[in-house]
């Protein structure tokens, strides 16, 4: 058997496996979708589904792949069951998807978005899954309390987010001592070079980005930088970091995913193309590696690299000082923009009044967060504060 010692945070690596049972939490969003595709890709078998109320792309999805398990929104579930193929139980609402998260597979992968995702990750560890992570906010709310449940179980955790993939692979075999600084890269969103006005942005212009293609929610932080932030304090929870030692810097061709400075003056960089599949795959099968059906990439062009420029997207400032004070901070910062963010969607709030939500739930008291029982009152607070932000900001003020 082959073995290969601790990963890059201390880990275990797991046991090289040629057929792997996996569930998709999150299975209709945009990285759930990927995840199946790479499913097939491997060979792999998929026991759970879990998604909301895309009754119809869960139903197909189904009917692919014949999972023990579905899990979706209550609303939906007769149209989901009526059509599930034999041999397939359906679960539904909050208590279903958290058992199909706790139900046999080798590997979850935690795709479910937002503050919402944050119990099935814990469910999963709780029962000593190994979760390829996508659900950020899981270590940005609650990382401390994650990793305790993980290393209470025997549960495992590799990052899905391109960003902290990179970092993961970049570490493989390098001891921390020599580690100066990480690198995160950003795409700069779309409107890294206008217009000057960020008042009259849209949601349409806002949720066209030049390079990834994502769900709605952090194609918007991707814009604000928002979405940088979060990979910010999820990277200083994943990898033990201080939050002096990650950097951010602006690649708009979003070609170098994660670089680390060493004490030598040496650079080591992870590069791929901007294909979601590729960390993904690599959460389910780490250390080994498979082809994949890709063209390989072209090593042609011009790579740019800059300072990211936060006085034109203050929401990275915010992260990174939220992260910095700690406690439930982060958790507050989060719910803030979830808030903010949906009340732009739905035309309620002028995009560059999102940071101004999030600083004004900063501002206030944010302490330290001692078990899972204390997390919804701190994101009810921080919502409520959020939404009394938004009526006070409007898209007119």
């Amino acid at each position: 058997m082959t073995t290969f010692g601790l990963d890059p945070i201390g880990q275990a690596w797991p046991t090289p496996l040629t057929e792997r049972s996996v569930t998709v939490l999150g299975s209709t969003g945009s990285i759930g979708t990927q995840a199946l595709e790479v499913a097939g890709w491997a060979g792999h078998r998929v026991v759970g589904l879990a998604a909301g109320r895309d009754a119809d792309a869960l139903v197909a999805q189904a009917q692919r792949w014949r999972p023990r398990l579905v899990s979706c929104d209550p609303e939906v579930a007769p149209r989901v069951e009526a059509r599930l193929p034999p041999g397939t139980k359906l679960l539904s609402g909050p208590e279903g998807l958290l058992a199909l998260a706790r139900a046999d597979a080798d590997t979850v992968v935690a795709a479910v978005p937002g503050f919402a995702g944050l119990a099935p990750v814990r469910a999963a560890l709780e029962a000593g899954r190994h979760v390829a992570l996508a659900t950020k906010e899981a270590m940005v709310c609650a990382g401390a309390l994650v990793w305790r449940a993980a290393r209470a179980s025997g549960g495992r955790l590799t990052p899905v987010d391109s960003e902290h993939a990179g970092l993961y692979q970049v570490l493989v075999g390098e001891p921390r001592a020599g580690v100066a600084s990480v690198v995160l890269t950003a795409s700069g969103g779309p409107f890294r070079e206008g217009p000057a006005d960020l008042a009259t942005v849209t949601p349409e212009q806002a949720l066209a980005h030049p390079t990834w293609r994502m769900g709605p929610k952090v194609t918007i932080d991707s814009a604000t930088l928002f979405n940088k932030g979060l990979e910010v304090i999820e990277a200083a929870a994943l990898f033990d970091l201080p939050f002096d030692q990650i950097e951010v810097v602006v690649h708009p061709q979003s070609l170098v995913h994660a670089l680390v400075r060493f004490c030598d003056g040496s650079v080591k960089a992870q590069i791929g193309p901007p294909d979601m599949r590729l960390p993904i795959l690599y959460a389910l099968e780490a250390p080994l590696r498979r082809r994949v059906p890709l063209e390989p990439l072209p090593l042609s062009g011009t790579w740019t690299f800059q300072a990211p420029d936060t006085e034109r997207f203050p929401c990275l400032a915010l992260a990174y000082a939220a992260g910095r004070r700690g406690g439930s901070a982060p958790l507050a910062l989060n719910a803030a923009d979830e808030v903010a963010v949906a009340a732009f969607l739905a035309g309620g709030l002028r995009f560059d009044r999102i940071p101004q939500v999030i600083e004004h739930v900063l501002a206030a008291s944010w302490p330290e967060l001692r078990g899972w029982d204390e997390l919804p009152a701190a994101d009810a607070e921080a919502r409520a504060l959020a939404r009394e932000a938004v009526a006070g900001a409007g898209v007119a003020a």
